[in-house]
C-alpha cells in the first residue's frame, strides 16, 4: 500500500501575513517569530522553520467532518512557504524527532484505528494502519502537543 502526505494550500494563509497584531488576534492568530530551528513545524512545507523566520499560529479544523471527531487546534504556517510540499511513500521532516498520533477515519470521518509512532516508526505505523481496509485517511497529530501534523491519503502509484 503506498500513501502520499501533502502539505496545506498556502493561498488561504498567504493573507494572514499582510494584517497587523490586531486583525491578527480577531482571527484568533499571532505573528511569531522562530527563536530556533527546531519546534516550529509549518504545515505547508512539513518541515520546521528556521531561527528568524516568520510564521503565523492561528486555529484550523484539521478534520472538518459532521462527527464527534471533528477537529480543530493550532498550527504554524511560515511566511515563506509558497507551495504545498508533498511526499509520496516516506515521511516528511517534521515526523522526525516527534512521537506522532496517527488516527485512521474511515469514509464517514469515523476513527477506525490508531497508532502512536515513536520518532523514526511514523512509515512503518502508517502502513499498518492502512492494511486495514476501512481506513480511508489518516490524521497525524504531534502526540505531545495535539497539534495537527498532516493528512495521510492512500495512493496509487
Amino acid at each position: 500500500m503506498t500513501y502520499r502526505i501533502a502539505g496545506l494550500d498556502p493561498a488561504p494563509f498567504n493573507p494572514l501575513f499582510a494584517l497587523d497584531e490586531e486583525a491578527l488576534a480577531a482571527q484568533m492568530a499571532r505573528r511569531v517569530v522562530a527563536p530556533a530551528s527546531q519546534g516550529f513545524p509549518c504545515r505547508i512545507s512539513l518541515r520546521d522553520a528556521a531561527e528568524g523566520e516568520e510564521l503565523v499560529l492561528l486555529n484550523y479544523t484539521s478534520h472538518d467532518v459532521d462527527t464527534p471527531y471533528r477537529n480543530a487546534f493550532a498550527i504554524y504556517v511560515r511566511k515563506d512557504a509558497t507551495e504545498a510540499a508533498e511526499y509520496i511513500d516516506t515521511c516528511p521532516p517534521v515526523f522526525e524527532g516527534r512521537p506522532i498520533a496517527l488516527r485512521g477515519f474511515d469514509g464517514d470521518g469515523m476513527l477506525a484505528d490508531a497508532r502512536l509512532a515513536l520518532p523514526g516508526g511514523a512509515d512503518a505505523a502508517i502502513r499498518s494502519l492502512l492494511e486495514n481496509d476501512a481506513i480511508a485517511y489518516i490524521d497525524a497529530h504531534n502526540a505531545a502537543h495535539g497539534c495537527f501534523a498532516a493528512r495521510v491519503e492512500r495512493h496509487d502509484a
